[in-house]
Order: C-alpha cells, then sequence, then structure tokens
C-alpha cells in the first residue's frame, strides 16, 4: 500500500497493492493493521455505496457534529473526487486537493474529520463506496455550495455545462457563511 499526502497534508491518497492476472484481481482495501502502521488509527462505524450517473455532482457535505472522517474509492466508473479543509484554526482554512478515483486506477482517498467532501461523476455512472468514521447525523448535516468562488475548485466540467445536484446542494452555502469548525 503506497499513502502519498496531498497538498493539504491531512488528506491522503492511497493506492492498494493490486494483484491480478488473467481472471482478475485481489486487493486488500482495508486493512486495519496496515492503517495503523501508516500512523491511521481509525475506527469505521458505517459503509455507505451510491450510484450516480455522469453529470452529477454531490457536495460539499460534512457533519457539524459528529464530524465523519471518510475513507472513499470508486468500484465502477470514475468520479472527481474534492476534500476542502473547514477548519478556521487550520492554515489550509479554505483551500481543497482533489483526485480522480476510477475503478481502473482503484485508489481511495482519506478525507478526515473538518474537511467538506464532494465529487463529480466523470464516467457514464459511478458506483462509489465510503467508510466513515461516525454515523450519518441528518440534523448535523451542512453543505459549502460548490462552486464558491473563494474556494475556487477547479471541477473539470465540460464548457458550456453544468452539473446535476440535488436540491440540497443547489442550496449549500458559500464558505464564509456556513458553520466550520474551529
Amino acid at each position: 500500500m503506497k499513502i502519498e499526502a496531498l497538498r493539504i497534508p491531512e488528506v491522503l491518497l492511497i493506492t492498494p497493492k493490486v494483484f491480478g492476472d488473467a481472471r482478475g484481481f485481489f486487493m486488500e482495501s482495508w486493512n486495519q493493521r496496515l492503517f495503523a502502521e501508516a500512523g491511521l488509527h481509525l475506527h469505521f462505524v458505517q459503509d455507505n455505496h451510491s450510484r450516480s450517473q455522469q453529470g452529477v455532482l454531490r457536495g460539499l457535505h460534512y457533519q457539524i457534529h459528529q464530524p465523519q472522517g471518510k475513507l472513499v474509492r470508486v468500484v465502477a466508473g470514475a468520479v472527481f473526487d474534492v476534500a476542502v479543509d473547514i477548519r478556521r484554526s487550520s492554515p489550509h482554512f479554505g483551500q481543497w486537493v482533489g483526485a480522480t478515483l476510477s475503478a481502473e486506477n482503484q485508489q481511495m482517498l482519506w478525507v478526515p474529520p473538518g474537511f467538506a467532501h464532494g465529487f463529480y461523476v466523470l464516467s457514464e455512472s459511478a458506483d462509489f463506496l465510503y467508510k466513515t468514521t461516525e454515523f450519518y447525523a441528518p440534523e448535523a448535516e451542512r453543505c459549502v455550495i460548490w462552486n464558491d468562488p473563494d474556494i475556487a475548485i477547479d471541477w473539470p466540467l465540460p464548457r458550456g455545462t453544468t452539473p446535476l445536484l440535488a436540491s440540497k446542494d443547489a442550496a449549500g452555502l458559500p464558505l464564509q457563511k456556513a458553520e466550520t469548525f474551529p
């Protein structure tokens, strides 16, 4: 397993060892001992699976109470995955990092608590899996608007298109008006 810190060092790109041959492949997507040896002492409480069609943008989501760490990956298709630091005390507050996750590259992203998270579907559809360190708490869910000019995420949208959004995502707040972490 290769673990690479991104520009915001708490967000990690994880490339698992994949063993493949003509029959297919095998990989460990989660191994508590290996992650702990890498300094990631994580306890997951929930696994989630979403499927989205091309052009869907989900996010930027977070929970203000019971903040969730997320280990995310794609098992069918491809997405552009984004984490935004929303910890006001962080030197990276308001900054984002992104990575293309796909069934082909089999990479994962660790998005720690204190970050807003979202993704844009690049392929015809995408199956997105993620483990969380806290249970879903709808009353604590918040959303930063996907196109906040202060964050300036470089989403890979085809020129002249607008992403498909859920109503809650379209109603997201600019980061400067959103409830954030200390």
